[in-house]
């Protein structure tokens, strides 16, 4: 159910949110708009709570006690704050919903320069954040299967030593299958499990710490010695506590699977949802950052589970969480980038640039150039 046009919405904007239905029927995104507020809590979870939390320590290594304190803070309101923007400006105009980003772009820019804007960017951050996913899945998958099978070491060797080629690629076999689920509110169970993965392996993060205590010697200052490398350690720790507070370019898809109508606007479901996610970052971030810097100072590795290399047992079922925890955020973010190929396939504007890109190409090619 979309957003219902006031009487006096004009009748050229009936039509072509006739034609933009017809579209969102079929896409996985807009299909099926019957979710409930909690999915927005747990679905903001998966997208942003990643294994980019077992860095924070490092980070806190690199900024020390008071500036690193102040940027996980800041960084937490900034996010909140242009979330709920976002949240907003979903329902901005009355009788229309900006399900997408590239909507967005479009009626701030126009049809043609906000797809061109807008898209790109998208697409860069969401297939690169998936790359990262594989990535880190298939690590976690041979972290767990090193650490099971291979001693107190956790080294493999010989015939024990798979590559982890071989685990990247067992992971992406999961996707596979996921990938055959129709629309977004049909991966919310693999979204729920995401989101309880990723605040139990942060639990186990900080609560190991604790019950490892404080080492002996523990060194507070910062990590790097010179002044370029505290400059470069610096802005690295800004990199990385960016990259543990992104998420929001899925926001607006994640509120277009919400009913709305113009009693009960989708925004406010929504908002409810962001406000219990938010506090389960804030319960995920600070504890694993502060407990993790506080018992290793600055010798703690950019990965605490590395640190933590004991019990056995515990590490290794944080590195499965890990892996159950990104095949959610890798499905939350697939199932938009997958449907802005057809989507885009309907604006006459992008196609129309897009043939002319190719004459361009062919004629250099022709040419010699």
């Amino acid at each position: 159910m979309g957003t219902q046009a006031p009487e006096n919405y004009p009748a050229e904007k009936d039509a072509r949110s006739a034609r933009e239905k017809a579209i969102d029927d079929w896409l996985p995104i807009t299909s099926s708009r019957n979710a409930k507020w909690w999915y927005s809590a747990f679905h903001n979870v998966t997208a942003m709570v990643g294994a980019g939390v077992l860095s924070l320590p490092y980070a806190m290594s690199e900024l020390g006690w008071g500036p690193g304190i102040a940027v996980l803070v800041v960084s937490w309101v900034i996010t909140l704050y242009t979330l709920w923007q976002m949240v907003e400006m979903h329902e901005m105009v009355p009788g229309k919903r900006f399900d997408r980003y590239h909507e967005l772009g479009q009626h701030a820019f126009g049809d043609r320069l906000g797809l061109w804007i807008v898209v790109p960017q998208q697409l860069v951050v969401e297939v690169g954040v998936n790359i990262v996913y594989m990535v880190t899945g298939g690590k976690s998958l041979k972290k767990f299967h090193d650490v099971l099978v291979c001693g107190d070491t956790g080294v493999c060797e010989g015939k024990d030593n798979i590559k982890t080629t071989y685990f990247i690629m067992i992971f992406a076999s999961v996707h596979f299958v996921l990938s055959q689920l129709p629309n977004f509110n049909s991966i919310s169970g693999v979204s729920l499990a995401a989101a309880v993965m990723s605040l139990s392996y942060s639990t186990i993060a900080w609560g190991a710490s604790v019950h490892k205590g404080r080492m002996s010697g523990v060194d507070y200052h910062l990590r790097a010695t010179t002044t370029p490398g505290k400059v470069f350690g610096f802005f690295g720790a800004l990199g990385d506590v960016a990259f543990a507070y992104a998420g929001h370019n899925v926001v607006l898809e994640i509120q277009a699977t919400i009913p709305s109508t113009p009693d009960k606007p989708s925004k406010k479901p929504m908002w409810k949802g962001v406000v219990v996610a938010y506090v389960v970052v804030a319960l995920c971030y600070f504890p694993v950052a502060l407990i993790g810097y506080w018992a290793f100072g600055n010798t703690v590795e950019d990965n605490i589970l590395i640190t933590l290399s004991k019990p056995k047992w515990l590490i290794a079922l944080a590195n499965m969480m890990v892996v159950v925890h990104v095949i959610g955020s890798y499905q939350v973010r697939r199932t938009d980038a997958w449907s802005l190929p057809p989507m885009l396939a309907a604006h006459a504007a992008f196609r129309r640039d897009l043939r002319h890109g190719c004459v361009f190409g062919a004629d250099l090619c022709h040419a010699g150039v």
